[in-house]
């Protein structure tokens, strides 16, 4: 690292740890059904955060100490909250709202904190480390489904029914072997379940309500792989 990059790093994490914090966490509760509240005391949607827990346990006199970190990145929730599958845990803070997230067992006398969190417009604030591979994550997610969506745009314009389809599942097979992400892999799976219609007008149905999903879960990665800094 040069000299001028280290300064960068510095710079910048000196930045984010000096804003305040705007998720709050209070009624942490422990045993086997360990949770705590989760508050966004902020002006600004919170997309993604995480918090570490800290339990220590003594076993023949010996003390050991446990740091766990839990991430959730829900800035696709715009669009997913509800979906099947989708989890409600997971979804952004809105500015004011509180939500209660069960955590793993935690023996009496762990604490937890909030290490990290990404806001509405790009900021990250708290552990650089944690943030900087969020983003590196949402990136690999944008390129993802940018290929995805590549390969809507490439077939449908040209191919309707089972021909779209039998186009598009050679795509994403190809697509799946070169990158195992969870956008390539859900698009493969949605072509495979649609082609168990035999109705050329509900194929062309579904792969044009698919394509217009997937098309705006990419323009949300565009714009939230994108870090401001403070």
């Amino acid at each position: 690292m040069t000299i001028c990059s280290a300064l960068t790093v510095l710079i910048v994490t000196a930045s984010t740890y000096a804003l305040e914090m705007p998720l709050k966490l209070d009624g942490l509760v422990t045993g086997t059904s360990s949770h705590v509240r989760l508050t966004n005391t902020g002006t600004q949607t919170i997309t993604a955060w995480s918090l570490a827990t800290l339990a220590s346990t003594t076993t023949d006199g010996a003390t050991k100490t446990h740091r766990e970190v839990h991430t959730a990145d829900g800035y696709l929730s715009e669009i997913t909250h509800g979906l099947p599958g989708s989890s409600d845990l997971l979804d952004r803070l809105q500015p004011g709202e509180s939500r209660e997230l069960p955590l793993d067992s935690l023996p009496p006398g762990s604490t937890a904190e909030v290490v990290a969190v990404i806001l509405e417009d790009g900021t990250g604030i708290g552990d650089e480390q944690i943030i900087s591979a969020i983003f590196a994550r949402r990136v690999k997610e944008r390129d993802a489904l940018r290929n995805v969506v590549q390969a809507f745009n490439d077939i449908l314009p040209s191919r309707q029914g089972t021909a779209a389809l039998d186009a598009l599942r050679n795509l994403f097979s190809d697509l799946v072997q070169r990158d195992d992400s969870i956008p390539c892999r859900a698009a493969l799976d949605a072509v495979q379940t649609y082609s168990r219609s035999t109705n050329a007008d509900q194929i062309d149905q579904s792969l044009k309500v698919y394509s217009a999903f997937v098309t705006r879960e990419y323009e949300l990665a565009l714009k939230h792989s994108q870090r401001k800094l403070p």
